[in-house]
């Protein structure tokens, strides 16, 4: 299942995935929900990291369910014989959902429309659907508006009767619960207390009510109900920038320098010299570009650590390369290079390069490209 170091120490660039640290954040989030079940979220291939073997990584660290956004993701998982409760949320009409009722995937519903396909797909099956009804409280994505949610709670007790679906779960999504204070927060948590009082009185018994992302079940106790849903958090990347959770992130993307320099003062770097060197002085090439997943917009920006210290890069990145300038360090081709790690050796954390990109460590380690391969490090269990 999972490539080991020794086999490749030649690849010129690897994505490190620690899946101990894996465990230990499954664990802190499972301390921290006091009861609540942990569906840990593994959607767009584990946020870059692997969705198998991270599946099975936050299962053994105490998760009880897993969610993806994907029907694919979800049969991916089936297929590897992951069968612990899993949903899926994020389709159009037509998809395969009798296939998903088959493999006995949790599906959710934000019209009538869905909850009536999902329901004749559950009859082609030939077994019942176990489905999540979800209210839209503000975020104004997927989920039913406040007006139209006793239509769905309806259409869903009818298909329940006729044997079609079981309602399992209620839930929604928070738009802000990674700004405390935001006055978002408090209208979210009221309008699901109504979305899931009116439902209950109509006749729903769900297994699980749930509204916590990562950053609610980290900082809000009241968003926790029967079940949290971490997503980023699972893979030790804060929610909130500047909160120290406890959390320990899992991957450490590595390069390995394929060539090296000396150049005198005045030399123009990479496309359009939007680098020139002041003085003479040693460049090395690092084989990962914006076809690899980093940004375009690191040029002149983004720190990686080589040679015992943070080095920025020197000039554009390219689509397979970037360059360092080192000064007068020594380095060789075959050094190693780390981009993004845990930031214990001192290199950048993927927070270090959101914050100066002005955007999210999310968009940090799912971009990595699938050329890079992953390299795992611990036993999953």
């Amino acid at each position: 299942m999972a490539a080991t170091l020794e086999r490749m120490v030649n690849v010129p660039a690897t994505a490190r995935v620690d899946l101990a640290a894996i465990r230990h954040n499954v664990g802190v989030l499972r301390e921290t929900a006091v009861g609540a079940e942990v569906m840990v979220i593994v959607k767009a291939d584990g946020y870059g990291h692997g969705i198998v073997p991270v599946a099975h990584a936050a299962l053994a660290g105490g998760a009880s369910r897993l969610g993806v956004a994907s029907l694919a993701e979800a049969l991916t998982l089936r297929r590897a014989a992951v069968d612990v409760p899993l949903l899926c949320w994020l389709y159009g009409p037509g998809e395969p959902f009798h296939e998903a009722v088959a493999a006995d995937i949790d599906l959710s519903a934000s019209s009538v429309g869905q909850v009536e396909e999902i329901a004749q797909a559950a009859v082609r099956a030939g077994r019942t659907a176990r489905l999540h009804l979800k209210a839209d409280t503000g975020l104004s994505r997927n989920g039913v508006t406040a007006a139209e949610w006793p239509s769905v709670v309806d259409a869903a007790l009818r298909a329940h009767a006729d044997g079609q679906v079981r309602v399992v779960g209620l839930w929604s999504h928070m738009a802000c619960a990674d700004e405390p204070g935001h006055p978002s927060i408090a209208a979210q948590l009221k309008i699901f207390a109504e979305a899931v009082e009116l439902a209950e009185k109509a006749g729903v018994r769900p297994e699980v009510r749930h509204l916590a992302n990562s950053a609610a079940t980290l900082t809000i106790p009241e968003a926790r109900y029967d079940l949290v849903r971490p997503g980023i958090a699972a893979y030790g990347l804060t929610p909130i920038p500047g909160r120290d959770f406890g959390l320990r992130p899992a991957m450490t993307l590595t390069g390995r320098l394929v060539n090296v320099k000396r150049v005198p003062p005045g030399t123009g770097v990479s496309y359009g010299h939007r680098y020139v060197t002041e003085r003479e002085t040693t460049l090395g090439l690092v084989p990962l570009g914006y076809a690899d997943g980093i940004p375009r917009s690191g040029t002149n920006l983004l720190e990686v650590w080589a040679a015992g210290r943070r080095r920025r890069i020197a000039g554009t990145v390219c689509m397979d390369q970037f360059v360092i300038d080192v000064g007068d360090d020594v380095i060789e081709a075959g050094d190693e290079v780390i981009l993004f790690g845990p930031g214990d050796r001192g290199e950048p954390t993927a927070q270090d390069w959101a914050d100066l990109l002005g955007t999210i460590s999310y968009e940090i380690v799912t971009r990595i490209g699938a050329r890079v391969p992953r390299v795992y490090e611990g036993s999953p269990a």
